[in-house]
């Protein structure tokens, strides 16, 4: 199961294990249950403090569990072969339950040993989805910090028929104590503060105590963390606040075109944009959304940015790179059926469709490379483009072509998902060339038509564009003296993550070029 090198690397990493543990498996003669074995086999043999039993106590088979041997209150379970994106899970659940720190900040594991209730948490994952390690890692978190917690991580791809009984169309998913608990990426604060009420009220008591900014950088992807990197490196005080810090490259699956590094994946790169940050002094203030920009009265005045808890944040320059996200159809039945079989992400998703009929709405590079995995994984593949011909790279569509469970559709407008009340059935679309109505039946539909920028909270502040962009010159200042803008979120053309890093690396020099040619009084002032 695993190669020379991997075990070398579990090897070092279990030499952290300070508590024997003991992995307990729940198996049947299946293949499945055949590879579990011989996995946690080779896990055991790697540390004497890693043992491995047989046991009957979990109907899903294959399942384990992982159990402290001097306190069996402390245990994480996985149902299915944690390998691809959840190996990571699997060896920090090791190393958590065998006593191995956390590296979490002391107040939120004091936050989670302080919550008062039992919590069942079931957590639905794919192997191929960047979002759901985050979920398992830190549920499974919870449940070693707090017994009155309890996690079973599943691979939904392996449990076909828990999943549609479920009616489970999109990962993560989470159950708690058997009711739906949310969809989609969650953060352990996330998760604390929809279990703990009186978080987001503490959270915004810190937030509205700290004192003024010289750069404040709305946004935490890229260009965001490059925008913060640049002005730290002054020596001025600069925070972040981000909704999400990493954005939409958190659920980007291959990266090959940042130069210099061959090959890369969303989440390994956020990872290290967030250690880059952190080597300065940075404030970063995660899953804060902001609501409202009021600009200084007076050119050198601190202007101000509310969020969404309540608490507003100041500063001398603002840098906005809040992004974009993916752009919907906005066609009848596609907020219905969101997550009931319309989905946006592919690599999460596409193995709950094993064997059915899905369509991909848009036919440029993305919409091509995903209907292109989604081959590889389903009956059928419609792939559904407005344009009378794909837009992808020739490359591309040479592969496309070659597929023969694809078929392409062009001069076509999708007018309207169709569903059962439950889930997606078909969708509806019109043939524009000869302007004939036609249905699809089939059980997910793929949305890949590009994205729309996160300023609906800018209207009225800072010039837009026609598409919302925010408009910037050539240092990257919006139309309100001392804002900055960088990224997706701009009218710079080419939405690609060098880019966006380049543009905020050129806002945060912008921003403190602007605040040191203010007037002496006026920077006094400030």
């Amino acid at each position: 199961m695993l190669d020379a090198n991997l075990k070398q690397q579990l090897s070092s990493y279990l030499a952290n294990i300070r508590e024997p543990i003991e992995l307990l498996a729940s198996l049947d003669d299946g293949p499945k249950s055949a590879e579990l074995a011989t996995l946690l086999d080779e896990i055991a043999a790697l540390s004497d403090m890693v043992s491995v039993a047989r046991t009957d106590d979990d109907v899903r088979r294959p399942s384990f569990l992982i159990r402290r041997a001097s306190d069996h209150d402390v245990a994480v379970r996985f149902a299915g072969i944690p390998l691809g994106h959840e190996f990571t899970s699997l060896v920090l659940a090791l190393l958590q339950v065998g006593g191995h720190p956390p590296k979490v900040a002391p107040e939120v594991l004091e936050q989670v040993a302080a919550l008062d209730g039992d919590y069942h948490f079931e957590t639905y994952f794919s192997l191929s989805c960047q979002n759901c390690p985050d979920i398992v890692q830190a549920l499974n978190l919870m449940s070693v910090i707090n017994p009155r917690i309890t996690h079973t991580a599943i691979d939904g791809g392996l449990f076909q028929a828990e999943v549609e009984q479920r009616k489970v169309m999109a990962v993560p998913t989470i159950f708690l104590n058997g009711e739906n608990f949310g969809q989609g990426r969650m953060e352990l604060e996330q998760i604390l503060a929809e279990l703990d009420t009186g978080a987001e009220a503490k959270a915004a008591e810190k937030i509205a105590a700290k004192d003024g900014f010289d750069v404040l950088v709305v946004g935490g992807g890229p260009a965001g963390a490059a925008a913060a990197i640049y002005a730290a490196r002054k020596g001025i005080r600069t925070g972040i606040a981000a909704e999400r810090f990493g954005g939409q490259v958190l659920d980007t699956m291959a990266i090959e075109n940042f130069i210099s590094v061959q090959h890369t994946e969303g989440p390994k790169l956020v990872a290290q944009l967030e250690s880059h940050v952190k080597d300065y002094d940075v404030d970063v203030m995660n899953l804060q959304r902001a609501e409202k920009l009021v600009p200084a009265k007076a050119e050198g005045g601190l202007h101000e940015v509310q969020l969404a808890n309540g608490a507003s944040l100041k500063a001398r320059t603002v840098i906005l790179s809040t992004g974009a996200r993916w752009r919907q159809m906005g066609v009848p039945g596609e907020e219905e059926y969101r997550n009931k079989g319309v989905a946006y992400c592919p690599h999460c998703d596409g193995p709950l469709y094993k064997g059915k009929r899905v369509a991909v709405i848009g036919g440029g590079n993305s919409g091509v490379e995903a209907a292109i995995d989604l081959a590889g994984l389903v009956a059928h593949v419609t792939l559904i483009e407005y344009d009378s011909q794909l837009r992808a790279d020739a490359v591309l569509q040479r592969k496309l072509a070659s597929l023969p469970n694809v078929k392409v559709i062009t001069s076509a407008l999708t007018t309207e998902v169709l569903g059962d009340g439950e889930k997606v059935t078909g969708l509806s679309y019109k043939d524009r060339g000869k302007d004939v109505d036609h249905q699809i039946e089939l059980e997910g539909i793929f949305v890949q038509i590009g994205l729309v920028p996160n300023t609906e909270w800018l209207a009225g502040t800072v010039a837009l564009s026609q598409r919302g962009e925010i408009e910037v010159d050539h240092r990257g200042e919006t139309s309100q003296p001392g804002i900055f803008a960088a990224g997706d979120c701009t009218t710079v053309p080419y939405k690609q993550i060098v880019i966006a890093m380049g543009e905020g690396s050129k806002a945060a020099l912008s921003a403190f070029d602007y605040m040191i040619r203010l007037p002496a009084e006026v920077a006094e002032a400030a």
